[in-house]
């Protein structure tokens, strides 16, 4: 549907009510997969994480990862949901090229957690209660490539390529109740939820969270009702949702698209839809129902049910929500709500955090978390966590400093070194000889060779234009290799050419 045939959003809110379910995928940071021994890492060679188990060949039988049941549990806790004490893994019964199995294990009418909400913290400072009907676990499917189509899907390709390492990741997928009265907001609101639920499984450490990479992914179902009415539209579901921004987008555009169906006399179809880049839908298949899935218990697994003593173990592990955390660290640091925006914004809230809790001062950690390492990150093309220098590293760097053995400009070889593999931040220095130097004779001679090279500045000074000893200053700089102390050059200059 063009553009220009969309309904107009204010005329969509001023007949329809919006109606929102969300299904979040999350794929869990276990080392290994959901049912077997294969590691479970992204970028690895297509097909080489891969055995007889999740590959569904005949005879292969799956067991239980631990781990990830914690995990699922941990996230259900979160959730503020009810744990259930027992519960079955079910057959998924469909075929598509990358399910090798032809099913998927899966939770079906018996879900790990159950009846949660998450309050959603929203621009304007207030909340919004979204209600958690369940999370359960499941494992992931593989991974289809389509090659010779404009769009990269199956329409129109010429030839598909199917990468089995992702099939068996565990995943937990989180489902929203019915999100009903966001009006003008739905978007917005569906927006904040998926970033306080990334927000919230980054916090827990149970899952990298990269929607770019498609470890959390997002089917945001959309339907309308006229004002006033009681029974839902018929909704439909954008499948795999990969970034914030889009999940907005996908909403406001489903909403005005159906409204234009609507208002049209057509019929809304039940159907997925895939979420373009440029932020249109377009249809995909007829969505199905629980029927069509042909569930039945897993034969293969025996019943998951956890002991009431380690489920209030795990609870003890949940931590501060990070919306909380955040007000409490913006209080304790002083910063503005725009300085926190752009912390969180990099993603290095919690690396800030850690690394004043070793001893830096907010100012210093937020200085190279949030600069130096923040582009030395975007440089190698990693995320900033995924740098090889941790918060302890960086508050060391940071005493160097304070105590008078770096410059900032030392210190930065110091951080470079630390990220090459070369040591511990103190190794890094003496090894690279970056120790700032102290003595007054050493520099005295650097600066009097200066003031000899350079005549005409050394008159300036004299004559009472101190401003000129900065080229002064660089050039002793540039002589002892940056390892002077900027501040005592410069004065050490002018009582000279006094």
């Amino acid at each position: 549907m063009a553009d220009a045939d969309l309904l107009d959003y204010d005329d969509v809110i001023a007949t329809y009510d919006p109606v929102m379910g969300m299904e979040v995928h999350v794929e869990l940071s276990t080392e290994t997969k959901m049912f077997c021994g294969c590691a479970n890492r992204f970028g690895a060679e297509p097909n080489t994480l891969v055995c007889p188990v999740c590959l569904g060949l005949p005879g292969a039988l799956p067991v239980l990862n631990a781990a990830a049941v914690e995990s699922a549990i941990r996230i259900g806790l979160a959730l503020n949901c009810d744990i259930a004490p027992w519960g079955r893994f079910a057959r998924k019964n469909y075929f598509y090229p990358d399910q090798p199995k032809n099913y998927q294990i899966s939770q079906y009418d018996e879900p790990i957690a159950v009846d949660g909400y998450l309050d959603v913290p929203l621009e304007d400072g207030t909340t919004w209660r979204v209600e958690i009907e369940r999370a359960h676990m499941e494992e992931d499917t593989g991974k289809l490539t389509h090659l010779g189509s404009d769009t990269g899907r199956i329409a129109g390709a010429t030839t598909s390529l199917a990468d089995f390492n992702r099939a068996g990741v565990p995943l937990v997928e989180i489902v929203t109740r019915p999100i009903e009265g966001a009006g003008e907001r739905a978007p917005e609101i569906a927006r904040a939820y998926v970033t306080a639920l990334r927000d919230l499984l980054r916090a827990l450490g149970v899952s990298d969270v990269r929607m770019d990479q498609g470890s959390m992914r997002c089917d945001s179902n959309v339907s309308l009702k006229l004002k006033g009415a009681t029974e839902f539209g018929t909704r439909t579901e954008t499948k795999n949702v990969n970034s914030l921004k889009s999940v907005e987008v996908a909403v406001r555009y489903e909403m005005r698209r159906q409204a234009a169906v609507l208002g049209s006399g057509g019929t809304v179809t039940q159907e997925t839809r895939h979420f373009h880049e440029d932020g249109h839908t377009t249809g995909g298949r007829s969505k199905e129902t629980a029927q069509d899935y042909r569930y039945f218990p897993e034969p293969d697994l025996e019943p998951v049910a956890p002991p009431a003593e380690l489920v209030e173990q795990l609870r003890g592990t949940i931590p501060e929500l990070p919306w909380l955390s955040r007000r409490r660290i913006q209080e304790e640091w002083g910063i503005s709500d725009e300085v926190m925006r752009d912390l969180v914004n990099a993603g290095v809230v919690e690396l800030v955090a850690a690394t004043v809790a070793q001893g830096a001062s907010s100012e210093s950690a937020r200085a190279w978390w949030g600069n130096f390492l923040v582009q030395k990150a975007n440089e190698t093309e990693v995320s900033v966590a995924d740098l090889a220098i941790t918060p302890t590293q960086v508050a060391a760097v940071v005493k160097l400093v304070d105590d008078g053995k770096l410059s900032n400009k030392l210190a930065r070889q110091v951080v470079e070194g630390v990220l090459a593999g070369e040591g511990e931040p103190e190794q890094v220095m003496n090894d690279r000889g970056l120790v700032v130097v102290r003595d007054d004779s050493l520099i005295q001679a650097a600066i009097d060779e200066a003031l000899a090279a350079q005549p005409d500045i050394a008159d300036k000074i004299r004559g009472g234009k101190v401003q000129a000893a900065g080229a002064i200053v660089g050039a002793v700089m540039k002589a002892t290799k940056g390892q002077a102390d900027a501040a005592r050059v410069r004065e050490l200059v002018i009582a000279a050419c006094s």
